[in-house]
């Protein structure tokens, strides 16, 4: 089984241009259901691999939603815990190219609260932590302890810092925890802008390879319109372009890029990255490139189910 643990909140997305507005020609906004982590667990639930989210979810009605719409898309949440805390909201504001910035309101909310389990049960095989979850206290004090201890026994371990600026208040502090946790991660993920953001502006490549060095097996990196890479030891193993869409948002492309990579290591028992070659590698991103390709054509992170893959050209 794979877990995904951090954050579930809703994003306040922008509605159509033709609907109703408020004052000030503001677009009035829509709730969807997401947060990195979350969007995660769907992405793999709904291409048909196991998948369990680990976190904590209020009781509130955005709360309800939330694990209703996991259940919905296969997602296991035996080691789902409930408060009565609210939940996690981002106002997103999207620019002339569909990308998306956020606000966050994050103060006393439910995600941030999570306790760690303890040993995971020992059918996990892969476990996958990222955004805001490894920022905010205490719960980022949790994933850590369950990234340490699942690498210390065996488990692929995969991180997207999917780094959200405004809520790392200090970030040398957070560059160097960063690295801290290098030598436990077996799978990188990470995109163009947040590898610049981590290195004070270095190429992201060059960056990789530096990553690599510190002890991660593989680091893929998203490169918008330019497609996907993967750098190992042997160097850029493989590189995928885009898929020509349109495109609606870019919220949720780089989790479903990663929930892909999950379902796509797992289908095939993938435990030990430098089994894979050139060849497995462009097979896995152009996984992952298909399955982002129908969530940018969606409003919101609307991941596809393998249903929506095999019906894509």
């Amino acid at each position: 089984m794979i877990v995904v643990g951090g954050e579930a909140l809703v994003d306040l997305v922008p509605g159509d241009p033709l609907d109703s507005t408020v004052d000030g020609g503001l677009r009035a906004l829509l709730p969807r259901l997401g947060g990195g982590p979350y969007n995660v667990a769907l992405a793999a639930g709904r291409l048909g691999v196991p998948a369990a989210f680990l976190s904590r979810v209020s009781t509130d009605r955005f709360g309800e939603a939330m694990v209703e719409r996991l259940h919905a898309s296969a997602v296991d949440t035996s080691l789902l815990q409930r408060g009565d805390e609210p939940t996690t909201l981002a106002v997103v504001a999207l620019d002339a190219k569909g990308a998306a910035h956020y606000t966050f309101y994050v103060e006393g909310t439910a995600d941030r609260l999570v306790a760690d389990p303890g040993p995971l049960p020992e059918n996990v095989t892969a476990l996958s932590l990222g955004t805001l979850g490894m920022v905010l206290e205490p719960g980022a004090s949790a994933y850590e302890a369950m990234l340490r201890r699942e690498a210390a026994r065996g488990v692929l371990t995969v991180l997207d810092p999917n780094i959200r600026e405004a809520l790392i208040t200090d970030p040398a502090a957070y560059r160097a925890r960063f690295t801290s946790w290098l030598p436990d991660v077996r799978l990188l993920k990470i995109s163009d802008d947040d590898a610049a953001w981590l290195t004070g502006g270095a190429d992201p490549v060059a960056a990789a390879k530096t990553w690599v060095e510190s002890g991660v097996d593989a680091v893929v990196l998203t490169r918008g319109a330019d497609g996907i890479a993967v750098i190992t030891a042997a160097g850029e193993l493989a590189h995928v372009p885009s898929r020509k869409v349109t495109v609606v948002d870019t919220i949720g492309a780089g989790d479903t890029v990663q929930g892909a990579l999950l379902a796509w290591l797992h289908t095939r028992k993938v435990t030990d990255l430098a089994s894979l070659d050139a060849g497995a590698w462009r097979d896995a991103l152009e996984f992952a490139a298909k399955a982002a390709s129908i969530t940018v054509s969606r409003s919101g992170a609307e991941p596809p189910t393998s249903a929506d893959l095999a019906a894509a050209v």
